[in-house]
């Protein structure tokens, strides 16, 4: 027996001589073989440079970036060392001393690793045509793998070749690198790893998903091995904890909708490295906490989702992207900054700043509160304020700034939805496709459908006199593309001076609010219907921050407006960013004259105004606005049907419009049907039919078309 185990061992030893005399395969160098090494999480940076996210791109594999021997633990150098090549730094790739053993031991049965070395094991990792579940390769592929073992360590450092092994060979399940293995099983970097955990990690090697037992007795045995510096409790209290390990998210969380959009777009996104964003991670951290906190203190009003949005006013960079509540949200993965909702009252200071623009209006300019009726295809609109009260003559300084609905909707009616509609796609509100029509007089309150990301960029707009251009996500050298002209500079002044003006609103806010700053400011909350969204959005001279607060399921808040939901929030944000930084006032553009007014009946305190150059009043005196004639009934693209049950003779179709100054009359299908100064009783007819009404030089002031349908002859009994 002796005798052929001899013979054995010299066979063996000759051919293994024979083929490690032959001409070395190809190797790969070191630096390729790092160089190609691809994490399988993206890490998205701030703006300095500081990790900001993690994005998990690779779902087979859990690997993180390559970790350099330095720093690795020396106790888990030793105990890798120990526990799969005793002989590493004294061999040349192939134990040769092993050989024989291991020989006898596959042809014995025997399932012990044997001969196969660290440097043989980085041969395999690097060659797929040699991996093999250990003890299953045949003859020709221990060859091989010798071979290119041989090659290695001709051609790269002990130190290389065990870098590359710590960084190549899987742990356990998916975790592959001592970076992944560290982070999940011990929430721990590389170097940090203790005797206790290097033993497990090492212990881990030989089969990594094997039973908790059988790692329990090679980390034991691993220990005596070392000398037993580390006690049995540490060891199994260790193995324990890593075998217990939940799998590990991002390691760094601050900004998960943000980071997987930057990732999705990013065609560097292949490579796995780094990517640089505009995000400030200081205040990504101080927005979402702030939001967080908030929510929790109105969480017995039925909310539970939010997201915030800041940006740079002259860059137009994002500098804090939080797109839910995390944790308080039962849809957190859901992004709120993309999310389009109702807006409410937010739209209203692009309103008025076209009526501005246009010279419809100017901020002195008297609106009626009063009751207000519209018709409309379903039904009679019949808007009301925040209040429930009218508050009769209101200058649109105190209407803008206040938030008062009724005068909202007349200087829509005064603009035209169809062109605020124009205005507001110029502004980048990109699902706003349908017709005025589909939107009704409500589009005036934010019956529209906007996202907060579109929205924080008009009010930047708004902040940057009326030059648009789109919001970034990626650094650059440059401004976020080419600038637009949108806003008359002019308006676009006016309006943010009602919106930073404490006394314009008083009226429905109160002096003192959280939309009250100690630098200047212009902002603005909105409230959908039945409170299912609420805003705050604004800027300062330097920033712009936008908040929503809401349900991503679409469910009602319970008593949560602007003010109370979002604008604690934009205010915190608001007033850390500005926490050493000052926000003057502007100074008003060229174009822009100063009056000073007096109301009628001292309804407003006397002031001085600001008026685009032109539309200044010639007396001191403030005059009353008044919105154009306008077809209340039939709204247009009305169908009427005919009832067969009532004669003829007593149906009749109302024509009605609104107040007009002069004499108007009504045009049914180009014939002349009386004064439009009343409520005109037609006799209806089945066909289309076009009624237009018309001034005294016989202009059309507006026109709609509509319908009858049935028949006029009386069905018989």
């Amino acid at each position: 027996m002796k005798r052929a185990t001899l013979a054995l061992a010299a066979a063996l030893l000759a051919v293994s001589g024979w083929l490690l005399g032959r001409p070395d395969p190809s190797v790969p160098t070191f630096a390729d073989v790092r160089a190609a090494h691809r994490p399988s999480d993206i890490s998205v940076l701030d703006r300095e440079g500081a990790v900001l996210h993690e994005v998990r791109v690779d779902a087979t594999v859990r690997r993180f970036a390559w970790v350099p021997l330095a720093e690795v633990s020396p106790a888990l150098q030793r105990a890798i060392i120990a526990a799969e090549d005793r002989r590493f730094f004294a061999h040349g790739g192939v134990d040769l001393l092993s050989l024989p053993a291991a020989a006898w031991q596959r042809f014995g049965g025997s399932s012990r690793r044997g001969a196969s070395t660290i440097t043989m094991q980085v041969a395999a990792l690097l060659h797929a045509e040699l991996q093999a579940p250990a003890g299953s390769r045949s003859l020709p592929q221990k060859w091989a793998q010798a071979r290119q073992a041989w090659a290695l360590e001709r051609r790269w450092s002990k130190a290389e070749i065990l870098e590359a092994y710590l960084n190549r060979v899987t742990f356990r399940g998916e975790l592959q690198g001592i970076g992944a293995a560290a982070h999940v099983l011990f929430g721990k970097t590389p170097h940090g790893l203790g005797e206790a955990e290097a033993i497990v990690l090492a212990a881990l090697l030989r089969s990594p998903n094997a039973a908790p037992a059988a790692v329990s007795r090679r980390a034991l045995a691993l220990r005596e091995a070392l000398g037993g510096s580390s006690s049995r409790a540490d060891v199994l209290a260790s193995l324990t904890g890593a075998l217990d390990a939940p799998p590990a998210g991002p390691r760094t969380a601050l900004a998960p909708h943000a980071a997987r959009r930057l990732v999705a777009s990013s065609p560097a996104s292949s490579e796995r490295t780094p990517l640089r964003s505009t995000l400030d991670a200081r205040l990504q951290r101080v927005a979402s906490e702030s939001l967080g906190r908030h929510l929790a203190a109105v969480a017995d009003r039925h909310v539970r989702d939010g997201a915030v949005l800041v940006v740079d006013n002259a860059s137009g960079e994002v500098l804090a992207y939080v797109g839910s509540s995390g944790a308080l949200s039962a849809s957190a993965q859901v992004d709120g900054v993309r999310a389009r909702r109702q807006a409410g009252s937010t739209l209203k200071p692009f309103l008025y700043g076209l009526a501005l623009e246009r010279r419809l209006l100017t901020p002195g300019s008297l609106l009626e509160d009063a009751p207000l009726e519209l018709a409309t295809a379903g039904g009679l609109y019949r808007p009301r304020n925040y209040d429930d009260r009218f508050h009769g003559l209101v200058s649109v300084r105190a209407a803008l700034g206040g938030s008062l609905n009724i005068p909202a909707v007349k200087v829509l009616t005064l603009v035209g939805a169809d062109t605020f509609l124009l205005r507001l796609r110029q502004l980048g509100f990109e699902g706003l496709t349908e017709a005025g029509d589909f939107y009704g007089p409500a589009l005036a309150l934010g019956s529209a459908d906007v996202s907060l990301w579109e929205l924080v960029n008009a009010y930047r707009t708004l902040a940057s006199g009326g030059l648009w251009s789109a919001l970034r996500l990626t650094p650059g050298t440059a401004a976020a593309g080419p600038h637009r002209r949108v806003l008359d500079e002019g308006a676009a002044y006016l309006v943010s001076a009602i919106l930073a003006d404490r006394e314009s609103r008083s009226r429905t806010f109160g002096l003192e609010s959280p939309l009250a700053t100690r630098i200047w400011t212009a902002v603005k909350t909105g409230t959908s219907k039945d409170m299912r969204d609420n805003w705050c959005v604004g800027s300062s001279r330097r920033f712009t921050v936008g908040v929503w607060v809401g349900n991503f399921s679409g469910a009602a808040m319970h008593d949560v407006s602007g003010v109370t939901g979002a604008a604690p929030v934009w205010l915190e944000v608001m007033s850390w960013l500005h926490r050493d930084l000052p926000s003057p006032p502007p100074s008003p553009p060229s174009g822009l004259v100063a009056r000073r007014l007096r109301f009628p009946g001292q309804i407003e305190p006397d002031r001085l105004e600001w008026f685009l150059q032109g539309t200044e009043p010639q007396e001191a005196q403030a005059g009353i606005a008044e919105a154009p004639a306008r077809i209340v009934a039939p709204v247009g693209g009305s169908i009427i049907a005919l009832d067969p049950d009532i004669p003829p003779a007593r149906q009749r179709v109302f024509f009605e419009s609104s107040a007009g100054g002069d004499p108007l009359r009504w045009m049914l299908d180009g014939e002349d049907v009386g004064l439009a100064g009343q409520v005109t009783a037609w006799l209806p007819r089945p066909g289309i039919h076009r009624l237009a009404l018309v001034d005294a030089a016989n202009r059309a002031l507006d026109s709609v078309t509509f319908e009858v349908r049935g028949s006029l002859d009386p069905v018989p009994d």
